[in-house]
Protein backbone atom coordinates (compact mmCIF):
# COMPACT_ATOMS: atom_id res chain seq x y z
CA UNK A 1 0.00 0.00 0.00
CA UNK A 2 1.12 3.29 -0.60
CA UNK A 3 1.91 6.25 2.02
CA UNK A 4 -1.11 7.53 2.93
CA UNK A 5 -1.68 11.67 2.61
CA UNK A 6 -4.58 11.70 5.48
CA UNK A 7 -3.91 12.02 9.22
CA UNK A 8 -5.59 11.22 12.09
CA UNK A 9 -7.72 14.98 13.15
CA UNK A 10 -7.86 16.07 9.59
CA UNK A 11 -10.62 17.66 8.78
CA UNK A 12 -12.05 15.79 5.38
CA UNK A 13 -15.10 15.34 2.93
CA UNK A 14 -16.63 12.49 1.45
CA UNK A 15 -16.06 12.77 -2.45
CA UNK A 16 -18.21 9.44 -3.59
CA UNK A 17 -20.81 6.97 -2.07
CA UNK A 18 -23.84 7.05 -0.30
CA UNK A 19 -22.33 10.17 2.12
CA UNK A 20 -21.02 12.43 -0.57
CA UNK A 21 -20.64 16.14 0.53
CA UNK A 22 -20.55 14.86 4.29
CA UNK A 23 -17.99 16.41 6.21
CA UNK A 24 -16.08 14.95 9.24
CA UNK A 25 -12.87 14.32 11.59
CA UNK A 26 -10.77 11.27 10.79
CA UNK A 27 -10.98 9.09 14.18
CA UNK A 28 -8.21 6.34 12.85
CA UNK A 29 -6.28 5.41 9.84
CA UNK A 30 -5.89 1.96 9.09
CA UNK A 31 -2.81 1.74 6.73
CA UNK A 32 -3.11 -2.41 6.09
CA UNK A 33 -6.83 -1.87 4.31
CA UNK A 34 -6.14 1.33 2.83
CA UNK A 35 -9.28 2.97 4.83
CA UNK A 36 -10.10 5.42 7.35
CA UNK A 37 -12.54 5.90 10.24
CA UNK A 38 -14.37 9.32 9.73
CA UNK A 39 -16.58 11.17 12.65
CA UNK A 40 -20.23 11.23 11.29
CA UNK A 41 -19.71 9.59 7.81
CA UNK A 42 -20.78 5.65 6.90
CA UNK A 43 -23.27 5.29 10.14
CA UNK A 44 -24.40 1.67 10.70
CA UNK A 45 -26.22 -0.49 13.27
CA UNK A 46 -24.61 -2.94 15.13
CA UNK A 47 -26.75 -5.26 17.38
CA UNK A 48 -24.85 -5.80 20.47
CA UNK A 49 -25.46 -9.25 22.93
CA UNK A 50 -25.68 -8.37 26.77
CA UNK A 51 -23.04 -10.08 28.60
CA UNK A 52 -19.27 -9.59 29.32
CA UNK A 53 -18.20 -9.77 32.99
CA UNK A 54 -20.79 -9.32 35.67
CA UNK A 55 -23.09 -7.83 32.91
CA UNK A 56 -21.02 -4.27 32.51
CA UNK A 57 -22.03 -5.02 28.83
CA UNK A 58 -25.62 -4.13 28.01
CA UNK A 59 -27.33 -5.62 25.04
CA UNK A 60 -29.10 -3.30 22.03
CA UNK A 61 -28.34 -1.94 18.87
CA UNK A 62 -25.18 0.71 18.75
CA UNK A 63 -24.99 2.95 16.11
CA UNK A 64 -21.14 3.46 14.50
CA UNK A 65 -19.00 4.92 11.92
CA UNK A 66 -17.64 1.99 9.96
CA UNK A 67 -14.34 2.27 7.82
CA UNK A 68 -14.39 3.91 4.34
CA UNK A 69 -12.31 3.52 1.53
CA UNK A 70 -9.03 6.48 1.56
CA UNK A 71 -9.82 6.95 -2.01
CA UNK A 72 -13.45 8.16 -1.43
CA UNK A 73 -12.33 10.98 1.12
CA UNK A 74 -10.15 14.39 0.19
CA UNK A 75 -8.86 16.83 2.73
CA UNK A 76 -10.63 20.21 3.34
CA UNK A 77 -8.82 23.43 2.31
CA UNK A 78 -8.38 25.22 5.75
CA UNK A 79 -9.23 28.61 4.32
CA UNK A 80 -11.85 28.00 1.05
CA UNK A 81 -13.12 25.10 3.24
CA UNK A 82 -13.45 23.02 0.00
CA UNK A 83 -11.45 19.54 -0.87
CA UNK A 84 -7.96 19.57 -1.99
CA UNK A 85 -5.47 17.46 -2.64
CA UNK A 86 -2.04 17.37 -0.55
CA UNK A 87 1.56 17.99 -1.54
CA UNK A 88 5.20 18.26 0.66
CA UNK A 89 6.90 21.02 0.93
CA UNK A 90 10.73 20.54 2.09
CA UNK A 91 12.66 23.28 3.67
CA UNK A 92 15.74 23.33 5.27
CA UNK A 93 15.56 24.51 9.19
CA UNK A 94 18.51 25.75 10.99
CA UNK A 95 18.42 24.42 14.06
CA UNK A 96 20.81 24.99 16.95
CA UNK A 97 23.66 25.47 14.53
CA UNK A 98 22.24 22.25 12.01
CA UNK A 99 21.06 22.16 9.42
CA UNK A 100 17.51 20.12 9.21
CA UNK A 101 15.36 19.12 6.63
CA UNK A 102 11.73 19.57 7.07
CA UNK A 103 8.51 18.01 5.54
CA UNK A 104 5.05 19.90 5.96
CA UNK A 105 1.96 19.20 3.97
CA UNK A 106 0.36 21.79 2.07
CA UNK A 107 -3.26 22.06 0.66
CA UNK A 108 -2.57 22.57 -3.19
CA UNK A 109 -5.76 25.08 -3.67
CA UNK A 110 -4.71 28.18 -1.50
CA UNK A 111 -0.90 26.78 -0.52
CA UNK A 112 -1.96 27.25 3.48
CA UNK A 113 0.02 24.27 6.09
CA UNK A 114 -2.21 22.07 7.33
Amino acid sequence: MAKMKIKKNDLVQVIAGKDKGLQGRVIAVHTETGRVLVEGVNRITKHTRAGGQRGVNTGGIQVQEAPIHISNVMVVDPETKTPTRIKTRVEQVDRDGRIKTVRTRVAVRSGKDL
